[in-house]
């Protein structure tokens, strides 16, 4: 039984706009999410927090690396218990240090997930109008899928339309100094 769309045959119009013909569709979203331009820019920006923080990571570990040495040098000339507070004080110090760099690695994660929360609401519309050209009920992740023939994946499809959609206008705002879409405060 042939499906129509408005009177008109589902697969005339699906096989004129080069899409698939099938209620179900399949997505490799990861993929789709990596191969965006908004995708790309995320991975940029975190890439760079990463490696900023990193550095910070490996600058304070050499700080308290150093510091450390200095108080072990040091406990044979000073009283035990001046050397016990300094060895406490030391330690309180190291902690609250590889607190602060958990809780600015959790932020990063953060970032992540808001950037992933923000594509799929940018995406949602491009991959609604791909399910009504080819009149799909649904779209499935590809992962999740045991079988299925290649020519129900949309995933290049989708990266195209999204940017289409996404690309030049967030390169655009970026550029002009209004941030990034993973501005944290945003």
């Amino acid at each position: 039984m042939r499906q129509s769309v408005g009177g008109i045959n589902r697969s005339m119009i699906s096989g004129r706009l080069g899409l698939p013909n099938s209620l179900v569709l399949t997505l490799e979203s990861d993929r789709f999410f990596a191969e965006s331009d908004f995708g790309r820019r995320a991975a940029e920006d975190l890439q760079a927090r990463k490696a900023v923080l990193a550095a910070e990571n490996n600058r304070i570990l050499s700080e308290l690396r150093s510091e450390e040495i200095d108080l072990a040098e040091r406990r044979a000339s000073i009283e035990p218990q001046s050397f016990s507070n300094l060895a406490e004080a030391f330690d309180v110090k190291a902690q609250n240090a590889r607190a602060t760099q958990r809780q600015k690695f959790r932020e990063i994660e953060r970032v992540e997930e808001k950037a992933r929360t923000q594509f799929r609401e940018i995406s949602r519309p491009v991959l609604e109008q791909i399910m009504r050209e080819v009149g799909a009920a649904v779209i499935l992740e590809q992962g999740t899928v045991l079988l299925s023939a290649s020519s129900i994946d949309v995933t290049d499809l989708a990266i195209a339309r999204v940017n289409e959609l996404s690309g030049e206008g967030n390169r655009q705002k970026a550029a002009s100094g209004s941030g990034t879409l993973l501005d944290a405060g945003e």
